[in-house]
């Protein structure tokens, strides 16, 4: 099964953060086998580009997801209050839902306004904003396991559509138990692509996005095959892994029951000939 027209991007820059894992430069030596996979705690830093008051109030999530927009955003020198955004998550912050849940259960249950407005799927987005005062639309989207497919779908659609820029900011928070137990992801990752229509002098690949039902493509490292197998945003890691190789190639990647999305990756000499 393919699409009618494929959707055509160029990836301009990247920011990643998880277990090992801190930032694109350090991802992208270890995902092309220069460097050994070192499993860590995801580190996590309060947001600095936050005003101290919203930094005190952030969650897993919303430390994760900035992080790795900052990232992103830094390394393509591009203005982020002029991005458009879309924010991925299959279940937003579960560190925030396991606390609703302990004062939901107290006799005399109490919720603090701060644990509340943190619940919102879009509360990411709205730090964001707050953070880099971007004023640009910003789509926040949902599938459960297949939001990172979904995001990057929704993403290539907007660069292709209106012909600009796009921050996809895809991430997902540990659980901890009794949770975990029902919602088995075992820590915090998160991965941001800064979509481009077309070729730049800093373009890291361009990809080509289809759909397809061939089997999904692996990790060859059984570490970060069980992360890519755990955590839903991870499923992005056979797309960062060719683009760390820099070699023409095709992944598959999980997305829905039956149906994946394939992926055609050129590396960047290659990039700027194929619009």
């Amino acid at each position: 099964m393919t699409m009618a027209t494929p959707l055509l991007a160029f990836i301009e820059s990247i920011g990643v953060l998880g277990p090992g894992l801190g930032s694109w430069a350090q991802a992208s030596e270890v995902l092309a086998g220069r460097q050994p996979y070192q499993a860590a705690p995801t580190e996590l830093a309060p947001p600095a580009m936050l005003p101290p008051a919203e930094r005190r109030r952030s969650g897993t999530a919303v430390r994760l997801a900035l992080g790795i927009g900052q990232q992103a955003v830094a390394a393509s020198g591009m203005d982020a209050a002029g991005l458009p955004t879309v924010f991925t998550s299959s279940s937003a912050d579960g560190h925030n839902f396991h606390a609703i849940c302990e004062a939901l259960a107290q006799p005399e249950p109490l919720m603090s306004p701060t644990r509340f407005h943190n619940s919102v799927h879009n509360v990411a987005a709205g730090y964001w904003s707050i953070a880099t005062r971007a004023m640009r639309p910003a789509n926040v989207l949902s599938a459960l396991n297949a939001s990172f497919g979904a995001g990057l779908l929704e993403t290539a659609a907007q660069v292709s559509a209106d012909q600009e820029p796009c921050l996809l900011i895809a991430y997902d928070s540990d659980y901890p138990e009794p949770l975990r137990t029902l919602r088995p992801i075992p820590a915090p990752f998160g991965i941001a692509l800064l979509l481009t229509p077309h070729a730049t002098a800093a373009s890291l690949a361009r990809i080509e996005i289809g759909l397809s039902q061939a089997p999904s493509t692996q990790m060859g490292n059984a570490a970060l095959e069980d992360l890519r197998r755990s955590v839903p945003t991870a499923r992005a890691l056979p797309l960062l892994h060719a683009v760390a190789m820099q070699s023409a190639c095709t992944v598959v990647l999980d997305y829905l029951d039956g149906l994946q999305l394939q992926v055609a990756v050129e590396p960047p000499a290659r990039a700027g000939t194929g619009e």
